[in-house]
């Protein structure tokens, strides 16, 4: 559920530090890309995420272990580094992307993608976090850095 309130930007930061504190964090193995193709894909373990506009499916599959192109793969394909947060039930995460987008960018100098999802038997809102895959553990630091802020609050 949205939650709607009107906060000063103190309050928000506040609350988004302990949500961020209180959510379920994975830092994910490997490296991600993303495939295109005109056809619905076909859905595997290594697909972990599928959406579409007008003219292409766009499909976030594991990229090669050694970073060499495949046969699907081209030499422009950027990879991803990912991460995820679980949000306990009930959570007020109402506005947590555009916070943590915002410190990423502040901090890193990069934008993130975010593929979101519902998983009530786990609480609710989970969202994936893709960044540059040469900043993975940068970010992952930023966000660690953010959890420990509510632990001292």
């Amino acid at each position: 559920m949205v939650s709607i309130s009107i906060e000063t930007a103190e309050q928000i930061e506040a609350r988004l530090v302990e949500v961020i504190s209180e959510a379920e964090l994975v830092v994910h193995d490997g490296y991600w890309r993303f495939e295109e193709s005109v056809d619905p894909p076909d859905l595997t373990p290594e697909t972990l995420a599928v959406v579409r506009d007008e003219d292409v499916w766009s499909s976030l599959v594991r990229a090669t272990a050694d970073g060499a192109a495949s046969a699907a793969e081209t030499t422009a394909a950027e990879r991803f580094g990912l991460f995820s947060f679980h949000f306990p039930n009930a959570a007020d995460n109402s506005g947590f992307v555009g916070w943590l987008a915002s410190h990423l960018k502040q901090e890193l100098g990069t934008g993130v993608f975010v593929v979101c999802g519902s998983n009530t038997s786990r609480g609710g809102i989970f969202d994936y976090w893709g960044c540059p895959d040469t900043l993975l553990d940068d970010a992952v630091a930023v966000v660690e850095g953010l959890r420990a802020r509510a632990v001292t609050a």
